[in-house]
């Protein structure tokens, strides 16, 4: 339904402001002209780079008509703006058409390209024909309707036409689902399936067309050598006497050929695109000539025979005449006296047929069925009587040169349905890609297919079974068999298909540099940005010559028959994913899939893709397999050493609605006891220069996750959002700079809050997706805590272990995170040694078994102590303890640790005392800091506004602030004086509190016990004890911790969140 536009012309006014001097506002453009990013917002966010949208605007027109939405014009452009660039909008094509670069007279590098003006039928429709039709229908259509039968070869055909036309119409879809720059296939492909897929794709279409070129190659000189200069072969022998050495010589001159076709590219695309139409022009002839040919048949059939000695062809270059003795020679050896001949030409005759029977000789009916067998079986004419010998020299007969079977057809034919892509390459050369891309396409494809099935019948049901299954036409003088069917002249055929696959060979090496260079300049994968440098009208040399290299090892293969069946895996895996772009993209349903062809289904696109994957297997299976595992090894590097890419890829989409359907799933329930793991939140704290303090909290989080589950990595900045976005967005930076370096699988965010507890609280509470949130923190030991002159770092230590507490979630705190080991080194022996205290789950237990899933903890044993009370059976503990362990499947050895109620010692009566005088003392100072910091916070008040009365020269009023000391000030300042004399004496006479008494006596002698056992542990684990209930203790609680760990290099301490996390059952 077309949509309707109204236009609405504003007319010009003045502003009604009255000092409006008439002066037109304009919009400072600080950009090039040629990117557009707007002011900073506060977030160092660039904008997306368009060539559509532009800054540039008349300020005499906006300043008047639209000052509301002046601020707006720096980054977003009007519509009459918008609706400008799209009109002048071109493509800048690649290699089709020539182009220069110049400076204007800004400095600014400019490109000059003649307007795209081809259309349907020139731009698509010829190149597909051209690409399409070529040697497979000139040297081996022939052989595989005789070997295949005709049944069999038209399955074969619909099979890849089949193949060939969903993957046109999927191609369609995406091709005219917005603009596509030239480049074509990959640039489609990849902005698709995203860089990894793109990548992998791109390089396999690279390759595919490569080998194509050799093909090409070696058609061109099979025609040669064969047909044309049958005498011109290098090591003087021809194809029947010794394969290998004609191979040798197709080696030779493919390799001389290659040289000149380089050499051709090299110095200019033009020169090929000038060449086109001839070569084209010699396929259409041939094909013409072939129908022509046909006609002739059913008149006069041509005079083409084939001398068969029983029911066997002989070679006809061997011999003149089509008579006994004249083929004696062949069979006979020894004088005329002694004459000793073969069996099998003693006991048949010499008979002479017709090559080319005729449209109306109902030949077609003994060409139905498929004649397959093994190399170098004798090729036979069925129906035809004769008398059986023993085994007999093979050298005269007609022979299979390989083995053949159905599938090996496939492989050999499918590169003729190749080539469906020449009209999107030239994208960049259209003038109406959207609507000329579907429509030259397809119908190429049904023109094509229609040949080619013609083609089928016509030849089962014109030329006799035995000329058909001689691949080489030695049977008929080493005419081209296709030749023998054409009018006027066999030559038509040679020299039109010697030109064909010239034209074709040449395109070849244009087009797969191209596309080699468009990847490398996607740089995508950093190896191959070399080959995305050219020359200075743009030819991309370096990449000319890696393809010319691995053109030439196609070339050293040696044979046509060798070289499809690879250039068929290539081209199947390319289509294969065409399908699957388009599949996902129409399952998706994203809001950018809006492409102008209608005519696709996403069913369409699995049976494309389907079908290309039988292919593969169906042609060569273990060829198949070798290129999916050169994408997959593609896939893989990209994902790993590739750039970073973001290009609204559809893998991208379907990875989000699968995470959403995840989450989802996940959030119907809480995970099972079997599948809980530590899923992280991390909490950093940051530097003045927003450096990371601990990094090596990063290296534990990497050795205890071992890249699995969920890891957030977090830290607060303190201030507001407008004022530090910037420098939260450079802190995310830096935390991913060190994740990645410490291989830390996980995700990243930095919040900024008006303070460091409320923003850790905020992390705790919301961190996370759905049933993807974390259910342990990992936070690092506030180091030098009591030489700090604010006691905020260890409240807000605190405050987290409280609100991780009340939020059911586990605490791990390392302490000495410093000394913890990086992800280089290698613990060559030692102990993890955990002492389970309290009973938290289970966690306890199962972090020193993923720790040691680690190669830097691997080596580590595991102990496991726990401590025993005086009326505690120590014995029955340790047996019980080993039962738990062994059903647990953990290998650790137990010791029972006796701890018995001794008397509290002076030690600890004194640390005890020590601890809350200081406590008492730092509260003193706390409050008197309060007071002078009051006290001159008034004194600056009252400075202040006296200043401002005397600058204001205003009379003083009876409300004025009086600066003088009252009786009642002087009394209150000297009674806060003694009460302050008074606390002070208090502290040095004070006792201490009983119940930390007992707290401390409990950290002093579990801590005697610690050292003694475990001073030379590699890592100590134990259960946190729980902070008090009321702030007043927590710095005692603090002392408690430190009086608890001290002496220990490296200690975790571990708090669980109620939950079991391990359990005995399977």
């Amino acid at each position: 339904m077309p949509t309707n536009f109204t236009v609405v012309p504003v007319e010009d006014s003045p502003l009604s402001d009255p000092d409006y001097d008439g002066q037109i506002l304009k919009v400072e453009d600080k950009e090039g002209p040629d990117t557009v990013a707007g002011p900073s917002s506060g977030d160092d966010t660039p904008r997306e780079t368009s060539s559509l949208i532009s800054t540039d605007h008349d300020g005499s027109i906006y300043g008047r008509n639209m000052a509301l939405y002046e601020d707006e014009m720096d980054s977003t452009p009007m519509v009459s703006s918008l609706l400008n660039k799209l009109a002048n909008y071109t493509n800048i094509t690649q290699g089709a058409v020539e182009h220069e670069e110049a400076e204007s007279e800004d400095g600014i590098r400019r490109v000059t390209v003649n307007g795209p003006q081809m259309g349907t039928f020139i731009g698509v429709y010829l190149p597909c024909m051209q690409n399409i039709l070529g040697v497979i229908l000139f040297l081996r259509l022939t052989w595989i309707v005789g070997t295949a039968g005709i049944i069999e070869a038209l399955a074969i055909v619909f099979m890849c036409c089949t193949c060939t036309m969903l993957t046109a119409i999927s191609m369609s879809a995406i091709a005219t689902n917005g603009v596509v720059p030239a480049g074509g296939s990959y640039y489609m492909i990849s902005r698709a399936l995203g860089p990894e897929f793109g990548g992998a794709v791109g390089l396999c279409f690279y390759l595919g067309t490569t080998f194509a070129g050799s093909m090409y190659i070696l058609g061109t000189i099979e025609i040669f050598l064969i047909y044309i200069m049958s005498n011109a072969d290098v090591f003087g022998a021809n194809l029947k006497d010794d394969k290998l050495t004609m191979q040798n010589s197709m080696r030779v001159y493919g390799t001389c050929c290659l040289a000149i076709m380089t050499l051709v590219v090299f110095v200019g695309v033009k020169y090929v695109n000038k060449l086109a139409l001839v070569f084209l022009s010699c396929v259409v002839l041939s094909i013409m000539a072939v129908y022509a040919g046909v006609i002739q048949t059913a008149i006069k059939p041509p005079n083409f025979t084939i001398c068969l000695l029983g029911n066997r062809p002989l070679q006809h270059n061997k011999f003149d005449k089509c008579l006994k003795s004249e083929v004696r020679k062949l069979f006979c050896t020894g004088g005329s006296l002694n004459e000793t001949c073969d069996e099998y030409f003693t006991n048949n005759n010499v008979t002479e047929i017709e090559a080319i029977p005729g449209l109306l000789s109902g030949v077609i009916s003994g060409n139905m069925w498929g004649h397959y067998g093994p190399k170098e079986m004798i090729v036979e004419k069925v129906g035809q009587s004769s008398e059986p010998a023993s085994e007999t020299d093979r050298e005269p007969y007609v022979l299979n040169d390989i083995t053949t079977f159905f599938t090996i057809l496939v492989g050999i034919y499918f590169p003729s349905v190749t080539g469906i892509m020449a009209g999107s390459n030239r994208s960049g050369d259209l003038r109406d890609p959207q609507r000329s891309i579907p429509t030259g396409t397809i119908l190429a494809i049904v023109t094509t297919s229609f040949i080619y099935i013609s083609c089928v019948v016509l030849f089962g049901a014109c030329i006799e079974g035995v000329v058909l299954r001689d691949k080489f036409g030695s049977s008929v003088k080493n005419t081209l068999v296709v030749g023998t069917l054409a009018w006027p002249s066999h030559w038509v055929i040679v020299i039109g298909s010697f030109f064909s696959c010239c034209g074709a060979g040449l395109q070849s090496l244009t087009g797969a540099p191209r596309i080699l260079q468009a990847i490398a300049r996607d740089g995508i994968m950093p190896f191959l940005q070399v080959f995305g440098h050219s020359k200075a009208n743009g030819e991309p040399t370096w990449a000319l010559l890696l393809t010319a290299a691995i053109c030439e090892i196609g070339i050293l293969i040696g044979s046509v028959d060798a070289v499809a069946p690879i250039l068929s895996m290539f081209f199947l895996m390319c289509y294969l994913f065409v399908n699957l772009a388009c599949a996902i993209q129409t399952l998706l349903r994203t809001p950018n899939w809006r492409p102008r062809f209608k005519f696709y289904h996403w069913s369409l696109s699995f049976l494309g893709m389907s079908l290309s994957l039988s292919l593969m297997f169906v042609s060569s299976w273990y060829y198949a397999l070798v290129v999916m595992l050169i994408a997959g090894c593609i896939y893989k590097y990209i994902e790993y050493r590739g750039a970073e890419k973001e290009w609204g890829d559809g893998i991208r989409g379907l990875s989000l609605n699968a995470a959403r359907y995840a989450l989802i799933k996940l959030e119907e329930a809480p995970p099972h006891i079997k599948n809980w793991r530590p899923q992280l939140l991390v909490l950093l704290k940051l530097g003045s220069e927003l450096e990371i303090k601990h990094p090596r909290l990063l290296s534990f989080t990497s050795q205890l996750k071992a890249g699995r589950g969920l890891t957030i990595v977090c830290s607060v900045l303190e201030g507001t959002f407008m004022a530090r976005g910037a420098d939260a967005k450079r802190s995310e930076q830096n935390i991913k700079a060190a994740m990645s370096k410490e291989k830390t699988k996980g995700f990243c965010h930095v919040v900024v809050s008006s303070n460091q507890r409320d923003g850790f609280s905020h992390l705790i509470q919301s961190a996370g997706l759905g049933g993807m949130k974390h259910n342990a923190v990992l936070v690092a030991w506030p180091t030098n805590w009591k030489q700090s002159e604010s006691s905020l770092s260890w409240k807000n230590f605190i405050e987290t272990i409280r609100e991780t507490t009340a939020a059911h979630q586990a605490l791990l705190v390392a302490k000495n995170i410093d000394q913890f080991p990086t992800n280089q080194d290698r613990l060559a022996e030692g102990t993890i040694d955990v002492w389970w205290i309290v009973h938290d789950g289970g966690l306890l237990m199962l972090l020193p078994f993923l720790l040691r899933q680690h190669k830097v903890w691997r080596k580590c044993k595991m102990r496991i102590f726990t401590v025993a009370q005086m009326d505690d059976n120590s014995i029955q503990m340790k047996k019980d303890l080993q039962m738990f362990l062994y059903h647990l499947r953990l290998d650790a050895k137990v010791e029972v640790v006796e701890m018995h109620a001794g008397d509290i010692s002076a030690f600890t009566y004194e640390k005890t005392l020590v601890m809350e005088q200081r406590s008492q003392m730092l509260k003193q100072m706390q409050l008197s800091k309060t007071e002078r910091e009051r006290e001159a916070q008034l004194i600056h008040d009252r400075n202040t506004k006296s200043h401002n009365l005397l600058n204001d020269k205003t009379t003083p009023t009876s409300d004025r602030v009086q600066m003088t000391w009252t009786k009642e000030k002087l009394v209150s300042e000297r009674n806060r004086q003694r009460e302050a004399n008074m606390a002070v004496r208090d502290i040095f006479n004070m006792k201490p509190n009983q119940t930390n008494v007992r707290r401390m006596h409990t950290a002093v002698k579990l801590n005697e016990v610690i050292v003694n056992k475990s001073q030379g542990a590699q890592l100590v684990l134990l259960n946190m004890p729980g902070p008090p209930k009321n702030e007043c203790g927590d710095e005692n609680y603090m002392e408690f911790l430190e009086v608890l760990t001290e002496g220990l290099d490296r200690v975790l301490l571990v708090r669980g969140g109620g939950r079991e996390v391990i359990t005995i059952y399977s």
